[in-house]
């Protein structure tokens, strides 16, 4: 459902699947706990496939608690709907969501966001 990795000093996070209503709540304190560990490193969220509303607020859920923290959050995603979605709702009160529709183009800006 879940994996993370240090990629040029970015922490991604990639979602496999759906979380689902029960899943959410795992999966928050888990990316919230990699999220202040790594702090201030920039985070990435890749959504493998096309993300569900629940995965889909997950992610934004996500974004809120990055921008608090003052840290970077990008997401990427193949699924033009989905990428809409996050930036129709996103939080525009604190540190901006960057959307990409490539993992990688999000990794390396990202990182030279930072350097």
């Amino acid at each position: 459902m879940f994996s993370h990795s240090l990629e040029q000093g970015v922490l991604v996070l990639t979602v496999h699947g759906e979380c689902g209503l029960s899943g959410r709540a795992p999966l928050l304190t888990r990316i919230g706990d990699l999220v202040h560990a790594y702090k201030p490193a920039p985070v990435v969220v890749v959504l493998e496939e096309a993300a569900s509303v629940s995965t889909v607020v997950s992610v934004l859920q996500v974004h809120r608690m990055c921008s608090q923290l003052g840290v970077l959050m990008s997401v990427a995603s193949h699924s033009a709907p989905v990428r809409r979605l996050l930036e129709a709702n996103a939080d525009t009160s604190g540190v901006r969501m960057v959307i990409h529709a490539r993992a990688d183009i999000a990794i390396a800006a990202a990182f030279t966001a930072v350097a």
